[in-house]
């Protein structure tokens, strides 16, 4: 049983190719099976559909949310099918459906709640607090996810076509245009805040260069997603604004004012990296209660 573990891991990594939390939350959810299994006295390559409705019914007791349970069935049918393809066990994941969810729109800060944010960021002159501005401002320029942000390097920014390779889930990648005024301002960062915390922290070349690293161990590492978010909540503390804050809602600020502003769908999925069109229709749903709010206080009969 071990060994098929290690190649089901294996198999996430090299065919799959899934992001690294992905392969983390999978490998924890199956390991989490099979220390069901072994509780309950049964072998992970004796199992059978009602051992499965079994375990997730278990899960369902314990209140687990429809999102948690979804997940945990993205797992074990990445981990059947891995099974019935390479080790010719038959997939019993094909009688298990996924929950319903329940579909909340994505909440967004406002155009003036996030100068404000910006204003709060710029306060700080320091190489860090610059470092941290830029990061603030080519996220909700690009709409890129934190993950992809914290590891960007050098090589991943054309100056000249204005543009950013961004390496995204699954190892996919996509180029995402920067207005020339983010870029210039990306530049001149580059070419002076980030060589000075480079030349100041590091005693060799380094072999990638981060665009927004820390120093840790004697090393130049990226950025953490953790330690990114724990700025982000200090800067937006000062703002006053109540609202809570987190990365990802940069990425739906942005999305959602580029459909304002006349984006259209396929380019706005382009830009996010979204794998299916349905994913970024949601944002539909943002515009639409938008213009109700609109409607309701302009209309001379509303």
């Amino acid at each position: 049983m071990e060994a098929i573990l290690v190649h089901f891991e294996a198999y996430l990594l090299t065919e799959k190719r899934v992001s690294h939390n992905t392969f983390s939350a999978y490998k924890n959810d199956i390991h989490q099976f099979v220390v069901y299994l072994t509780g309950h006295g049964k072998q992970l390559e004796r199992v059978d559909i009602q051992d499965l409705k079994d375990y997730l019914g278990v899960l369902k007791d314990r209140g687990l949310g429809a999102r948690s349970m979804s997940r945990k069935i993205s797992a074990l049918k990445s981990f059947f099918d891995y099974a019935h393809h390479y080790q010719n066990w038959p997939n019993l994941t094909y009688e298990i459906g996924f929950p319903k969810l329940n579909k909340s729109l994505p909440i967004y800060l406002t155009e003036q709640e996030l100068q404000s944010l910006f204003s709060i960021a710029a306060r700080d002159t320091s190489l860090l607090g610059v470092r941290n501005k830029v990061m603030l401002y080519l996220l909700y320029a690009t709409g890129m996810r934190v993950s992809e942000i914290t590891v960007l390097t050098l090589s991943q920014i054309h100056f000249d076509t204005h543009r950013i390779v961004v390496h995204g889930k699954g190892g996919k990648s996509r180029v995402i245009p920067i207005p020339s005024q983010i870029s210039a301002w990306l530049k001149e960062y580059v070419d002076t805040t980030l060589r000075i915390l480079l030349d100041k922290n590091s005693k060799k070349k380094q072999h990638k260069i981060y665009l927004f690293p820390v120093y840790y161990g004697g090393i130049i590492r990226p950025i953490t997603r953790q330690a990114f978010w724990g700025i982000l909540k200090v800067l937006w503390k000062e703002t006053g604004i109540p609202k809570v804050i987190s990365p990802h809602k940069l990425r739906h600020s942005l999305a959602t004012h580029l459909l304002k502003n006349g984006a259209d769908l396929r380019s706005l999925q382009l830009i996010l990296g979204h794998e299916n069109l349905a994913t970024t229709q949601i944002y539909t749903h943002v515009e639409i209660s938008y213009l109700q709010k609109v409607y309701n206080k302009k209309h001379p009969r509303a």
